[in-house]
């Protein structure tokens, strides 16, 4: 439960300009569709993807580490990965088993013979989109356990997108495809003071001290 009068006195510590920025991003954030990249090699390319998820209101991340665990390169995420929530696996089953338990269809980026071209997907389901290794693609295991496939039509001679360009055009489409809708997307009320808070305790310095001294008064 947030404690309201905590938060008012923490966010009357704020600069006018940070919490005008708060009250401007939250009610744009939303789980509805989430991403999950398994076993990226390079590592600024899930870095690009998390800021990509941050440009476009994507609140949770989902990352894949089997092979490749590495921390996430700071510079590239320019600072995304403090806004937006990392839920880290070792295996690809269990991340696919904890997405399918919350609701989440697999969507699988990746040519396919059941394939469906991005300007026809289908945004009525909540959907976690899968980019996978820069050179195998995703695992077999995803495509097994897909409910869905997307590719992004092209016409040029080269086959592929680079992982994180492939996520920003997804998600730039869905998201805007998503806001014109009449779907519920955004966070819950609960959530936005949960993540309200949480922003909080990433933005002030000595914020453990703030909160112990605004109790003891």
């Amino acid at each position: 439960m947030i404690d309201k009068a905590l938060l008012d006195h923490l966010e009357s510590l704020l600069t006018p300009e940070r919490k005008a920025r708060f009250d401007a991003i939250l009610p744009q954030r939303t789980k509805y569709f989430t991403v999950a990249t398994e076993d990226v090699y390079q590592l600024h390319n899930t870095s690009a993807v998390i800021r990509s998820c941050d440009v476009f209101g994507i609140q949770e991340v989902n990352i894949v580490e089997e092979r490749n665990s590495k921390k996430i390169d700071r510079e590239i995420a320019m600072g995304a990965q403090k806004w937006v929530d990392l839920n880290r696996y070792n295996h690809v089953k269990d991340c696919i088993t904890d997405l399918k338990r919350k609701g989440y269809q697999i969507v699988a980026t990746t040519p396919h013979e059941k394939d469906n071209e991005l300007h026809n997907f289908d945004i009525s389901k909540p959907a976690c989109f899968f980019f996978g290794r820069e050179t195998e693609g995703l695992s077999q295991t995803v495509l097994d356990e897909a409910d869905s496939f997307l590719k992004i039509p092209m016409v040029g001679f080269t086959e592929s997108l680079n992982i994180s360009v492939s996520a920003a055009i997804i998600l730039q489409h869905v998201t805007t495809k998503l806001r014109k809708s009449d779907l519920n997307w955004q966070l819950t009320e609960k959530e936005q003071l949960e993540k309200r808070l949480d922003w909080i305790k990433k933005t002030l310095k000595s914020y453990d001290e703030i909160v112990e001294r605004f109790y003891k008064n």
